[in-house]
């Protein structure tokens, strides 16, 4: 059961809704192709009028103590448990996130990193000392806030949440594809007390309403989540101003299987994560790295893993994997394994010819075994439910071909010596590494080496992020 299609009235820009002047764009339930909602297409206009807005509140709202901007959050927090139901069958519509998923890791994981920063802004170091100096963190002011699809809740409040508890005010572009999760976190915002300004929305497509964004001269961090081509170009942009900019960008991780692992428990794992909502995820462990001796043993666990992930309806909760989230990323990923095929990878499971449901944009769960550490397969970030197979002889090579990569946003070590897989995830180059399945950490810093990205989030290091840093002598 999908949500009825509806208009969304306007843009939300200084704590009033501002009818959009420049048509409206569809929001498309990519499981069955049909329209469930109309937002504005935002103009610069728009953007200028939202930038205004943030600029005209930000002396009062950074004026105010740390602690009432964590009451503000947890009151927001509150909001948003509310509206769990309502938030994950937007998800669910608008992006294809199984229904179960979406309850979970797509609403109650970013809550759960709200109220994260909610306790950090009470204890944050805004001051400390050192030797003659009052080190202060202050708010860096406007913050241009651009969102992807894939998690709209989270990347949302990643970045939210540390701009207002550090006392910072926003302007949110959310991605054109998935727009309703916001409109919904909005309809939280003015129960939770923030004042008018604070908060803004504009609602339309990266190259409207994004490059306004990045490119305005009164913002003064951007801080986006996305491809590293699209980071590239906020970068250049905000070059122009000497603007701080915050990129959250791909992703190929390694999963290292050392030879002594808990095979069985490694694939299980390994498998779920490469796959976690249909592929589409930046940290997901594309590349699997298996021992040469284990390697036929992992292929066999790998099809029998992979076999269990049913595909359909993604508010059925029988469903393990839904659609991708557009027509044109379903083209993208099926060209990635038409590509794999040509380069002589050996299929495993899935691929071009699997059965998918006759309507939707689904994409078989698809493994390739014998895939070469520098072809296109193992280099490029598919974003898709493609798992990459790769033997190694040694740890030395595993490492080798764990670093191969232009990224260096997460990856994984397995060992039954735990000392041994934390040698090898200190020598990989990136931003975070899991070892033997840990938990994620909503406290952790989380953001990337090489092309995956500047900066952090999450913790008192995305915390940090927002703030400028003041040394008073005296």
């Amino acid at each position: 059961m999908t949500p009825s299609t509806h208009t969304v009235a306007g843009h939300w820009i200084g704590g009033e809704t501002v009818t959009g002047s420049a048509g409206t764009l569809p929001v498309v339930n990519p499981a069955t192709g049909e329209v469930v909602a109309e937002t504005p297409a935002g103009t610069a206009a728009d953007v200028d009028r939202a930038v205004a807005a943030a600029r005209a509140a930000f002396p009062a709202w950074s004026a105010t103590t740390p602690q009432h901007r964590a009451d503000v959050l947890r009151r927001l927090g509150a909001g948003l448990a509310a509206r769990t139901e309502e938030i994950a069958q937007a998800i669910t519509a608008e992006m294809g996130s199984p229904i179960g998923m979406s309850r979970t890791a797509q609403v109650a994981f970013p809550a759960a990193v709200l109220e994260s920063i909610a306790g950090l802004a009470d204890d944050f170091a805004w001051t400390e000392e050192v030797g003659n100096s009052l080190i202060v963190r202050e708010p860096i002011g406007v913050v241009g806030a651009i969102t992807p699809w894939n998690y709209p809740l989270h990347q949302v409040m990643a970045k939210l949440a540390p701009a207002l508890a550090a006392g910072c005010t926003v302007v949110l572009k959310p991605s054109e594809l998935t727009p309703l999760t916001a409109y919904l976190l909005f309809d939280a915002v003015t129960e939770a007390g923030l004042p008018p300004g604070v908060l803004n929305l504009v609602s339309g497509t990266g190259p409207v309403v994004g490059e306004a964004l990045a490119g305005h001269p009164d913002v003064d961090l951007v801080s986006f989540t996305g491809s590293t081509a699209t980071g590239a170009r906020i970068m250049r942009l905000a070059a122009d101003r000497i603007a701080r900019v915050a990129l959250e960008l791909g992703g190929k991780s390694a999963n290292v299987i050392l030879p002594d692992a808990d095979l069985a428990t490694a694939v299980k794992v390994g498998v779920g994560n490469a796959l976690l909502n249909s592929g589409q995820t930046c940290t997901a462990w594309t590349r699997m790295l298996v021992h040469r001796d284990r390697y036929d043993e992992a292929l066999h666990l790998i099809a029998t893993a992979v076999a269990g992930y049913r595909l359909g309806d993604p508010f059925d909760p029988a469903t393990r994997l839904g659609p991708l989230v557009s027509a044109a990323q379903a083209q993208r990923v099926r060209g990635h394994i038409d590509r794999a095929v040509a380069d002589g990878a050996r299929l495993v499971a899935g691929g071009p010819d699997a059965p998918v449901p006759a309507r939707g944009h689904f994409v078989a769960p698809t493994v390739f075994a014998d895939v070469h550490p520098d072809s296109a397969l193992a280099q490029e970030e598919v974003f898709g439910p493609v798992l990459a197979v790769i033997p190694f002889a040694d740890t030395d090579e595993a490492v080798a071909i764990a670093n191969n990569s232009k990224y260096g946003l997460a990856g994984a070590v397995w060992s039954a010596d735990t000392d041994a897989a934390l040698a090898v995830a200190r020598r990989l180059r990136t931003g975070a590494v899991d070892i033997n399945g840990a938990p994620f950490n909503p406290l952790a810093p989380f953001g990337g080496y090489k092309q995956s990205g500047l900066g952090r989030e999450l913790g008192v290091h995305g915390l940090a992020e927002f703030c400028e840093l003041k040394a008073i002598q005296r």
